[in-house]
């Protein structure tokens, strides 16, 4: 590629940023890295019925979160401004007004009932659909007729017959339409404003955007985009179309679908790691070379390229993601985890907003227990709900363990360590539990798995001392009564 690579991701305001938009982005970003080129974000706001207000912003913090940074944009401008459709109306009109005066496009009268009423007709006589073209060929009577009726037109584009559009895609390679199976289609609304098929092209030109990466749902408007390209003397950039993503059913995704988390806000509020979505993300499609799966934003930019992205539907894969995360979580320092897992704690009633350095260390320790097991910071709770709740619930297997004779020997003895000891903390419990084991003779599981079963109502979970610690003197010791 002789010019500077220039990629853009172009969502239309409407909501948070979906996972298959995140996908778009992600590989648009580290294509532009790879090759110091520019990522372009910008949006396509051009049907009002669907337009949210906060949809830009919503956009935006989701890539922010991912950490893809971008050189263009509504927030920071940049040369080929501005970005959002809306605001560049009358530069479409002018390219509106070359194709209307080239003859490669139209106004077409024919209102909603009369279209209606077309694609009945068709229908009754096994006709394939599509626009018929009845207004190509309107005399200047019949437009001043209609003018008079007070209807205003839209715009369509003169799609040429007997043509076979031909698309190099870098991911679909060879690829090729029909135009007879296109039908004249609209490029302005009644009220002037382009539809998303003319404007994306005025846009890519004029930012000189020269790789179009996007769904492979798009495919099918590609012929169209590329005969108006010709029909304005445009060059036609290079296009890559990425195969969908499945659901874990391999059906296709719908926004109702529960079986998978779909919007990156909501992993952000679950308390995901961003790298850790990132690196997930970019396996959605595509493969490095080797075995193997964990990658810095770095190394994912040092090594992608479109070759490897794959013709094939991506499979999400929920307890990949959740295994992903969970191996980023161990190797992430305690104090940004501690932070990810206090606004879920705040919200279950669990701490306070404001920690005394006490509380602050209780909390540390707590996520510390349990760095290692959280898939995300949000299961801090349910990890942690014993540490909280007063009554003890005792699955089955230490419900055995506490039948066996030693136990009650076991409990009574740590019961005295637990009530005369001058300090309850991870460092002074080993030694209680050692005079235990002088004063009863048990040790090993008799003596941990019984203290276990009593105070966690478990006979497994993380490391004991800390545990205990955590469950404080007084609940330790009143649990140990209450047992006994």
């Amino acid at each position: 590629m002789n010019q500077p690579l220039r990629v853009r991701y172009a969502p239309s305001p409407t909501g948070h940023l979906h996972i298959g938009g995140a996908r778009t982005a992600l590989f648009d970003y580290l294509l532009a890295r790879r090759h110091g080129g520019a990522f372009v974000v910008r949006f396509e706001d051009t049907d009002q019925t669907r337009h949210k207000e906060s949809g830009i912003e919503d956009q935006l913090n989701g890539l922010r979160w991912l950490g893809l940074e971008w050189d263009e944009s509504v927030d920071i401008g940049g040369p080929y401004g501005p970005y959002r459709q809306m605001e560049r109306l009358d530069i479409y009109q002018t390219y509106l007004d070359q194709l209307l005066q080239s003859g490669h496009a139209y106004h077409c009268y024919c209102s909603e009932a009369d279209l209606e009423q077309e694609r009945a007709e068709q229908e009754a006589s096994g006709e394939m659909g599509g626009y018929s073209g009845k207004c190509r060929h309107l005399t200047p009577e019949q437009i001043a007729a209609h003018q008079a009726e007070g209807r205003k037109p839209s715009t369509r584009f003169r799609v040429p017959a007997d043509r076979i559009i031909a698309i190099e895609d870098k991911v679909r390679e060879h690829v090729e339409f029909e135009s007879n199976g296109i039908g004249d289609f609209i490029i302005a609304r009644t009220d002037g404003i382009p539809t998303y098929n003319f404007a994306v092209i005025v846009d890519d030109h004029l930012m000189k955007i020269n790789l179009v990466i996007r769904g492979e749902e798009h495919l099918s408007n590609t012929p169209r985009q590329i005969l108006m390209y010709e029909a304005l003397g445009l060059p036609v950039p290079d296009f890559a179309h990425l195969a969908l993503i499945l659901n874990p059913d391999r059906k296709k995704m719908s926004k109702r679908d529960e079986s998978i988390i779909q919007f990156i806000e909501q992993y952000r509020e679950l308390g995901y790691l961003p790298e850790a979505v990132v690196n997930f993300i970019a396996l959605l499609g595509w493969s490095p070379g080797g075995e193997e799966e964990i990658f810095t934003k770095e190394e994912l930019i040092a090594q992608f390229d479109l070759d490897r992205v794959s013709k094939s539907p991506a499979v999400f894969d929920m307890d990949k993601l959740n295994w992903m995360n969970n191996a980023y979580l161990k190797k992430t320092p305690l104090a940004r985890v501690v932070e990810l897992c206090k606004p879920h704690l705040q919200k279950a009633g669990y701490i306070q907003s404001e920690l005394d350095e006490a509380k602050e260390a209780w909390v540390t320790a707590l996520v510390g227990l349990n760095q290692d097991r959280m898939r995300y910071a949000a299961e801090i709770v349910e990890l942690s709900t014993i540490f909280f709740k007063d009554e003890l619930v005792i699955d089955e297997e230490a419900a055995a363990v506490l039948k066996e004779e030693h136990v009650p020997v076991v409990l009574a003895s740590f019961l005295t360590q637990v009530e005369q000891a001058e300090a309850f903390t991870v460092e002074a419990i080993p030694a209680l539990l050692k005079q235990v084991q002088k004063d009863t003779g048990f040790k090993g599981k008799q003596l941990f798995m019984s203290i276990r079963s009593a105070l966690t109502g478990q006979v497994h979970g993380p490391d004991l001392n800390v545990s205990l610690y955590l469950l404080g003197k007084e609940k330790v010791a009143s649990r140990l009564r209450n047992l006994l």
